[in-house]
């Protein structure tokens, strides 16, 4: 018999929002497969650090793929508007 440490990020929300989530390891204690009309659905029971338990399908406990940061550019930023085009716009608004 393998046995082995599984670990999946916590889903649990840390906010009324929805916009923060906890993210900390949450450890594996079982894995068993669940039926369902579609087929078999690998399932797991989890349990992170702060508490949060969850049991279910192993694709709704995990959190989608967040895309990678933007590559920050050496190139200088684009130039604002010129002076003219500034007291044109002053010019505009008074």
């Amino acid at each position: 018999m393998d046995s082995y440490l599984m670990f999946l990020n916590c889903p649990a929300y840390m906010d009324n929002n929805g916009a923060a989530r906890c993210g900390l390891p949450a450890e594996v204690h079982c894995r068993y497969t669940m039926t369902s009309t579609d087929g078999p659905l690998e399932s797991a029971k989890i349990s992170c650090p702060r508490g949060h338990h969850f049991n279910g399908p192993i694709e709704c406990l995990t959190m989608p793929e967040q895309p990678a940061p933007a590559a920050v550019s050496a190139s200088p930023p684009p130039a604002g508007p010129s002076a003219r085009q500034r007291a044109r716009w002053d010019g505009e608004r008074s």
